[in-house]
């Protein structure tokens, strides 16, 4: 069937309008919208025929860096540095442990050689980031949890593209070092780390200080600098993916000039991307494909989730100090999702032999995880008894695009501690052009005078220009430490 430029324009709109519907959708079903987005790209495959497998791993690829991000950039540091050890194992032994499992199944589940197995298993071996941001996001689980998910999610990508690419090679060449690869599995490791915190100082720094016409290419400079991260720690041998997650956690815990439009710049811009992503991934696959592993790939997802991945946790966190019910919450809420399905791709584009039945399974894996898991999550979070207090999260203003000026709205909760508290905006030495233009207290927003007290708790929305940022803090907050 021939596709006019208009006939594709006219459909990637839908995929967008659609996509966007089906966040809501989806949130009233209780599904990860990208099981929507996956079934959306599915269904197009009766209308638009597309099997460029290269031109699919790189838009998946660029929607991880940005998925990563936008995730990164919105995890606290203080909520992720109690559990980054137990993430950090989770990221290596507990994919290792999962692949392991998963791969002796698929040896015998669907008749393949010892290695053929173990490559699906470590390409199915990693819990997807994209899938674990999308349905933790606003859920009310218990914070520690959610931070070791996020953090786990974020960092374990490198142990799965080191599984798949080393076990491809063993393959096509059955006489290479499997600990020269080892080695250069860690190299991949510490270079993702250090050039991500290098890089990720960097950008801050050149964001606050360079001085552009408008507001609005802050983001994008920001998002050039995320995928400048990748690239560069890609080209010299580390882990891309690793080096724009430690890079995005650096940038959103910073002191960042315009924090507000590049966090709203790179939410909308990662939604955009998981739908052009799973929906691409979708038009790989016809349900008809999928037929051909059905009663494999629904062993494959059961042993998974059922026995690979328990086992993996409870091994991996044996000495650590989370209970069985939060180890059982970890356990089943190893989500698949893009990571998998984009691995999958590297069997194809290198020809090993029954690439297509391992796409097939991996995909069919990951459809059933997001379903099943995805779906289950907040239910076995309250049966578990591991939800967490209210959100205590404030509402934002809806903020303007300052155009051209140097002003901006910082946004700044006040403690015990900061000298601000106990007095009236009148008597706040705050510096020229400065001003509080709204104050959320309990939640409700309230419009300020200057007879308002400051209290302990209050989050104030502060518009200031750039030079005037660190006084005004020093007046509200006391001084930083760094």
């Amino acid at each position: 069937m021939d596709i006019t430029t208009g006939s594709l324009i006219f459909i990637f709109s839908l995929m967008l309008i659609i996509g966007v519907l089906a966040t809501k959708f989806s949130t009233r079903l209780g599904l990860p919208a990208l099981v929507l987005f996956l079934l959306a790209g599915m269904l197009l495959n009766n209308y638009l025929f597309f099997e460029n497998v290269e031109l699919a791993q790189l838009i998946g690829l660029m929607a991880l860096i940005i998925i990563l991000f936008n995730g990164g950039t919105q995890t606290k540091w203080r909520n992720i540095r109690p559990v980054i050890g137990a993430a950090g194992t989770l990221a290596t032994l507990g994919v290792l442990i999962t692949s392991v499992i998963t791969g002796l199944a698929a040896m015998y589940i669907l008749n393949f050689t010892l290695l053929e197995g173990m490559l699906l298993g470590a390409i199915i071996g990693s819990t997807d980031a994209a899938a674990v941001f999308s349905v933790l996001t606003n859920k009310n689980f218990d914070k520690r949890l959610t931070a070791t998910l996020e953090a786990e999610s974020g960092s374990n990508d490198p142990m799965a593209v080191f599984l798949t690419l080393a076990l491809i090679e063993m393959i096509q060449m059955p006489d290479a070092s499997f600990w020269a690869a080892v080695g250069s599995f860690f190299l991949q490791m510490g270079l993702g780390v250090l050039l991500g915190l290098l890089l990720g100082k960097i950008a801050v720094r050149i964001i606050n200080n360079i001085k552009l016409d408008t507001s609005s290419l802050y983001p994008v400079l920001a998002m050039g600098a995320a995928i400048f991260t990748y690239a560069v720690t890609d080209y010299v041998g580390g882990s891309g993916l690793l080096a724009v997650y430690v890079m995005a956690i650096f940038v959103g815990n910073s002191d960042l000039t315009y924090r507000f439009t590049i966090l709203r710049f790179n939410e909308g811009f990662a939604w955009m991307m998981q739908i052009v992503m799973f929906t691409l991934l979708g038009l790989l696959v016809f349900p008809s494909q999928l037929l051909d592993v059905f009663w494999q790939g629904i062993l494959l997802a059961a042993i998974l989730m059922f026995i690979a991945r328990p086992v993996a946790i409870f091994i991996s966190m044996i000495f650590m100090k989370y209970n069985v019910h939060e180890k059982l919450f970890i356990s089943w809420a190893g989500l698949k999702g893009a990571v998998p399905i984009v691995l999958a791709t590297y069997p194809i584009l290198a020809d090993v032999e029954n690439h297509h039945i391992i796409f097939n399974a991996v995909f069919f894996v990951v459809l059933i995880s997001a379903l099943v898991q995805g779906s289950t999550l907040p239910w076995l979070a309250t049966k578990l008894g591991l939800t967490g207090k209210d959100d205590d999260t404030t509402p934002d203003l809806e903020l303007i695009n300052l155009g051209n000026t140097e002003s901006e709205i910082m946004k700044m909760t006040v403690t015990k501690s900061s000298p601000g508290v106990g007095s009236s905006l009148n008597d706040l030495d705050l510096p020229n052009d400065t001003l509080i233009i709204g104050i959320t207290r309990n939640k409700e927003l309230q419009t300020p005078t200057g007879n308002t007290i400051i209290e302990s708790g209050d989050t104030l929305f502060v518009l200031c220009d750039k030079e005037s940022r660190k006084a005004a803090k020093r007046v509200l907050l006391g001084q930083r430490k760094e």
